[in-house]
């Protein structure tokens, strides 16, 4: 069996991480900060991203945060009813404000019984210098996570979909946060138009050298009312099959340093929102065949790295 696991996979699980460190369950509970984007507020943002940010899974922005959190947990309580519980500011760019007004939205979740942690999901262009020094403080007190999109290490890919920042504007945050022992967990995006698998396979082996401390994989879906529709609609790309992305996937796992965290393996998209790949709405048969495939295969996070 696998180091890093608690069952039959085949890489280091969030919940095995978690079990360690904390003895129990540990839920995420997905938040609705009302922050905005710089990258929309200056342009018209990535061509992928929804109208929610990335928070389509998040809570109501129309109720404060403690509401929020609140429903997620008592939710979550009646099927593990003796938990931990991680507070993660998902929508849209979660520094993207005045530390006075980040403190305030961190710390009234903080304060919450059982809460032990933090998830923080943000832009590497909207750290600066006392937002930094803020994290550093923050980071003293409680269970600090820094979630991070790249998507892609290339270049032309950055700029196809409008991401607003480079390569070496992401490397030099991650590098800010490493240094202050804060944890980086990292979002990246398979069959991105115009990558091929050696491409993908670069941005997972560019990451191992960063020691980040988490990656979350996921695969590009086309959703409704984004400018990447407008493209697909238009003169339609080639979207990843289940079975290529499965095959990728796998292949980028053992690339991957084994203490490397894996938070995301596929996407949740919204089904009314979905435009394409239909398959990924099986988000559980995914998983079990990216299982059973690692399984044939004989494969393992780190594979390539024994």
């Amino acid at each position: 069996m696998f180091k890093y696991t608690l069952d039959n996979k085949r890489y280091h699980t969030l919940n095995y991480y978690y079990k360690k460190k904390y003895g129990k369950k540990v839920f995420k509970v997905s938040l609705n900060a009302s922050f905005s984007c710089p990258n929309k507020i200056n342009g018209k943002g990535c061509i992928f991203c929804s109208k929610l940010g990335s928070g389509d899974f998040a809570g109501n922005k129309d109720k404060d945060l403690k509401t929020q959190f609140e429903e997620v947990k008592n939710i979550m309580l009646k099927k593990w009813n003796d938990a931990y519980f991680i507070g993660y500011f998902q929508a849209n760019t979660n520094t993207y404000a005045p530390v006075e007004v980040l403190k305030e939205k961190y710390e009234s979740i903080l304060r919450l019984d059982n809460v032990i942690g933090l998830s923080i999901a943000t832009r590497s262009d909207c750290i600066n210098e006392e937002c930094l020094n803020y994290l550093v403080e923050l980071n003293k007190k409680t269970d600090l996570t820094i979630e991070l999109g790249l998507q892609s290490m290339h270049e032309s890919t950055l700029k196809y979909i409008n991401r607003g920042h480079d390569l070496s504007n992401f490397d030099n945050c991650v590098k800010k946060l490493k240094e202050n022992n804060i944890k980086v967990v990292v979002h990246i995006i398979n069959g991105l138009p115009n990558e091929t698998k050696d491409m993908m396979l670069k941005t997972v082996k560019h990451l191992n050298k960063l020691h980040i401390d988490g990656i979350k994989i996921h695969m590009l879906h086309v959703i409704k009312n984004t400018e990447l529709a407008d493209i697909y609609l238009k003169n339609p790309f080639h979207i990843l099959t289940k079975d290529e992305y499965i095959d990728i996937v796998i292949s980028q796992l053992e690339l991957l340093d084994p203490k490397i965290v894996i938070h995301r393996i596929t996407g949740d998209p919204v089904k009314e929102d979905l435009i394409e790949p239909k398959w990924l709405l099986k988000k559980f048969c995914v998983l079990n065949d990216i299982d059973k495939e690692m399984v044939r295969r004989n494969s393992y996070q780190g594979k390539l790295l024994d």
